[in-house]
């Protein structure tokens, strides 16, 4: 038998998209040491080690910057084993299982990124102390607004609070330049359409009945400055920009610049925040049914198709009782209800009706 030539086992391993799993005795790890104990995704795998959210791991993967077993990787969906060695800044990297949940009063002139080529101040250095961990924030927030901010290294968290599904609530309090008019208050309310596409809020209101410059807004939409744009989109310039509260977490008892943990309780509730809303929009899609008893979401944004039971269905109410026959196309009229002035009266009028009948 011929002799494996070992540098077209080389090759083989450099062809692009193809997934190649270097045996385990060419890694050094320690005794008894895995990876992860559950095979996953390269990108899912960084996220749970807590270097970024699954989607910042595309990109970093797509940068060159993630190694599998001394290659550079390029495929995010490649399958990590247990033996695979994965390494990110010269650093091995393991599932992580001591998950860490910090909130911070973040305060102007700090930027939300785990590092700044330009020397920045981040939010990483104010939190240096609380953790050994590599932990990073959830969703970002402007160098120069301030308030509530979440950083974790629960990957699965991050990427339930950054789904656009799950309508994660933000409250912010915007200090403008001007008094915002009757008329751009009720713009607001109606809705807006930015270069971007068109923006709903969802609350509005003025947080200083004393100072109408001062507003509290609250919204769902995790757009790049979405609120910033709202107002100077109306003309007003935004002199301050605080988030008070973020998945129902606030700021109470949390100075500027400082930061907590989160509670289990809180935990608790962050993970389960909006399920059953997400699973409301995926079982209106599919269990609304059409006519012919077959579901199509093609036909549900016809709303004319759709019987009252379905309607019914799909808000979630007792079905409503529909009657199979045709309406008569001749007005009945309607008996109205009777007063009697005596009991003799109403007695004879009841017999009339049964002998009626």
């Amino acid at each position: 038998m011929a002799a494996k030539n070992p540098a077209r086992k080389n090759e083989e391993a450099a062809i692009p998209g193809k997934q190649t799993v270097i045996p385990a005795a060419k890694i050094k790890m320690a005794p008894g040491q895995k990876t992860t104990d559950v095979v996953m995704p390269l990108n899912k795998f960084l996220a749970h080690c807590g270097i970024s959210s699954r989607r910042e791991a595309v990109e970093l993967i797509s940068a060159g910057k993630v190694k599998v077993n001394g290659t550079i990787a390029t495929e995010p969906g490649y399958k990590v084993q247990p033996t695979d060695e994965i390494v990110f800044n010269n650093k091995k990297l393991f599932v992580t299982k001591n998950l860490v949940y910090i909130l911070l009063n973040k305060p102007k002139d700090y930027i939300t990124t785990t590092d700044d080529p330009q020397g920045r101040k981040t939010v990483l250095q104010l939190i240096q102390k609380a953790t050994e961990e590599r932990v990073y924030p959830i969703g970002r927030l402007d160098r120069n607004t301030s308030g509530v901010l979440l950083l974790t290294n629960d990957g699965d968290l991050t990427q339930k609070l950054s789904h656009p599904g799950y309508e994660i609530k933000k409250i912010y309090e915007a200090k403008l330049d001007k008094i915002l008019s009757k008329a751009d208050f009720d713009k607001i309310l109606n809705g807006l359409i930015l270069e971007d596409g068109p923006v709903q809020v969802d609350g509005l209101a003025y947080a200083d009945s004393k100072d109408k410059s001062i507003i509290g807004i609250e919204i769902h939409s995790g757009r790049n400055r979405i609120v910033r744009r709202i107002f100077e989109h109306l003309g007003y310039d935004v002199k301050g920009l605080d988030r008070v509260m973020y998945a129902g977490l606030t700021k109470k008892n949390v100075e500027r610049s400082k930061w907590r943990f989160l509670s289990e309780k809180e935990i608790r509730l962050l993970k389960y925040m909006n399920e059953s809303k997400k699973k409301n929009t995926v079982s209106t899609v599919s269990n609304v049914k059409t006519e012919d008893n077959k579901a199509s979401t093609s036909d549900i944004t016809d709303w004319k198709k759709l019987s009252d039971k379905d309607i019914a269905a799909a808000i979630g109410e007792a079905t409503i009782p529909v009657s199979n026959k045709p309406l008569r196309e001749k007005k009945t009229k309607i008996p109205q209800p009777r007063k009697f002035k005596t009991h003799s009266e109403k007695k004879n009028f009841k017999n009339q009706q049964v002998g009626k009948k």
